[in-house]
């Protein structure tokens, strides 16, 4: 990828900023507030909000024209001339805990060079991700072909192959209950933590043997640099049906999600799942 360095200080810049921007308002009930319906069908925060327009002024101060896809104002040029890169950006993954101030909230950041602008580019055009808890402080990042990293140290998903022995994470509301009954009496433990982007990280480091989110309605900006650190981590990312992702970067696309530490483990989820 071109200019990586550039974008990466660019992340950065935007991860720091927006921490300072949300951290008066978490845990405050007015941070919960209703605003405004976003360019995803769903309710902004107000905190939502606030992390979004340090983004958008972030971004505008680069320099640089790029296409920004974000979960509350849809996508969005900026700059002048035609975009270089496209940030896939979830200011804020993790809302209600934030203002509940559960200690699983942060920030996702994806970006995709543009080199053909004629083509709709997707989640497998992801070149540089990163995510960072704000409640922790901790930073993932990948580059593609560079492998994966926790505050700056190199980072592997788990090796543990029993399913009867794994940690799993998992975002079930209004997901099929079958499903999940069938899931919990396998694994040794369930985690539901509420911040995708986070768990998924959780399967980078291995903290996690796996994740999973199987409604089919889980956003592409969630999950387009966390799948990438999952990924340079050696881990796998697949839909439900064993399928890889590709959905298109819009705040409209939906999918479900498994993520595993080795083939092992994602091949068993598959199967206790009913995938295929």
């Amino acid at each position: 990828m071109n200019d990586s360095k550039f974008w990466s200080e660019v992340s950065y810049q935007i991860m720091r900023e927006v921490d300072q921007a949300i951290t008066p308002l978490v845990g405050e009930k007015e941070a919960g507030e209703t605003v405004k319906m976003g360019a995803d069908g769903t309710p902004t925060k107000l905190i939502d909000l606030v992390a979004e327009e340090k983004v958008v002024e972030v971004l505008e101060g680069a320099g640089r024209p790029l296409t920004l896809v974000s979960e509350e104002i849809g996508r969005i040029d900026i700059g002048s001339g035609s975009p270089e890169v496209v940030f896939v950006v979830d200011p804020l993954d993790g809302t209600n805990n934030a203002v509940k101030n559960i200690p699983a909230y942060g920030i996702s950041l994806a970006i995709a060079e543009v080199t053909d602008p004629d083509r709709s580019m997707t989640i497998h055009d992801i070149e540089l991700g990163f995510v960072k808890n704000f409640a922790t402080g901790d930073i993932y990042q990948a580059i593609r072909g560079g492998g994966a990293s926790l505050n700056g140290q190199d980072i592997s998903t788990s090796s543990r192959t029993d399913i009867s022995k794994s940690s799993i994470g998992a975002y079930i509301y209004r997901a099929d209950m079958e499903k999940v009954d069938k899931l919990c009496k396998m694994v040794r433990r369930m985690r539901i933590l509420g911040s995708v982007a986070v768990e998924l990280c959780y399967v980078a480091d291995g903290t996690y043997d796996a994740f999973l989110d199987i409604r089919g309605n889980l956003r592409i900006v969630d999950v387009a640099a966390a799948k990438l650190i999952v990924e340079e981590a050696a881990g796998l990312v697949t839909d439900e049906h064993n399928q890889p992702l590709n959905g298109k970067l819009n705040v409209l696309e939906r999918t479900s999600i498994i993520a595993s530490g080795n083939s092992e483990v994602h091949q068993e989820l598959i199967r206790l799942i009913g995938g295929i």
